[in-house]
């Protein structure tokens, strides 16, 4: 299998080019990647020294570094522009278009990307993240009347992870409720979930990726068997079929998949509409 490094540089937290980048890697399989994240360059000595490190590892390796960024000085860009690596500029590649169409010069403001020009929209999202917090893992099914929707799904189907996300960039309240035996003996909603059908949704996986997963956390254990396992996703999934609620198989999707869709299938979109720019 192919190895290449791949630096992400940026004049602030390099989250941008991160993003950006690893969702174009995404689209060529059987590529393995070491991620080298260089953040906070914001003077010539330091973006000469990015490019003395991406020097080295490209001798070192014997092939070009891939080299992501975000920078948005020119003469910061112009130095990284002497890297042995393969430079893919995102504010090279967009800007000069976006000023050429609407007529007018950019900025060129260092940061500009994580400001905060809406801080009610901020201090949703922080509510919402304490909400996710507080209930997960069905710990609290008190507030549900507040949630905006509610995960369910077997141990370890990504549930509380995609909690978080929701509620950091989308400021969406989120519970999560896991499924037990006895839903699986009955095929019915738990009765905390009955109330609330409306803001349900399912997450499954597949055998062999929850047989992973679990037997990471519980190696050997039959809480991590393919006999367990195929038990319990078997029996979510006609459960989700059985009570009408829609779910998402999430073995071969992203974190940042999983939450469009869901916020597709509930309408959250709509009414958070208005939050989604000042992420």
């Amino acid at each position: 299998m192919s190895h290449r490094t791949i630096f992400f540089v940026s004049d602030q937290t390099g989250i941008t080019a991160e993003t950006l980048g690893h969702s174009l890697m995404t689209q060529f399989d059987g590529l393995r990647f070491r991620s080298v994240t260089v953040p906070f360059i914001d003077s010539i000595d330091k973006a000469r020294a990015t490019v003395n490190r991406i020097n080295l590892t490209a001798e070192v390796e014997g092939s070009r570094p891939i080299v992501f960024a975000t920078l948005v000085e020119d003469d910061l860009r112009a130095v990284l522009s002497e890297s042995r690596g393969l430079l893919l500029d995102f504010f090279d590649a967009f800007i000069g278009p976006l000023e050429k169409e609407l007529e007018l010069r950019s900025t060129h403001t260092v940061g500009k990307a994580h400001g905060m020009p809406n801080s009610s929209a901020y201090t949703r999202r922080i509510d919402a993240m304490n909400f996710a917090l507080e209930n997960d893992d069905g710990a609290n099914t008190r507030n549900y009347h507040r949630a905006d929707v509610i995960l369910t799904g077997v141990s370890r189907s990504g549930k509380t992870p995609t909690c978080l996300y929701l509620a950091l960039h989308y400021g969406v309240f989120p519970a999560n409720y896991p499924l037990a035996d006895e839903e699986f003996e009955t095929g019915r909603l738990p009765e905390t979930l009955q109330e609330f059908r409306d803001k349900v949704y399912g997450l499954t996986i597949s055998s062999e990726r929850l047989q992973q997963v679990r037997g990471e956390r519980r190696p050997g254990s039959r809480y991590a068997s393919a006999q367990q396992v195929n038990f319990e996703l078997r029996s979510a999934e006609a459960l989700f079929r059985k009570n009408g609620i829609s779910y998402l198989d999430t073995s071969e999707c992203s974190i940042e998949e999983i939450a469009s869709t869901i916020l597709h299938s509930k309408g959250l979109l709509e009414r958070n509409g208005s939050e989604q720019g000042d992420t």
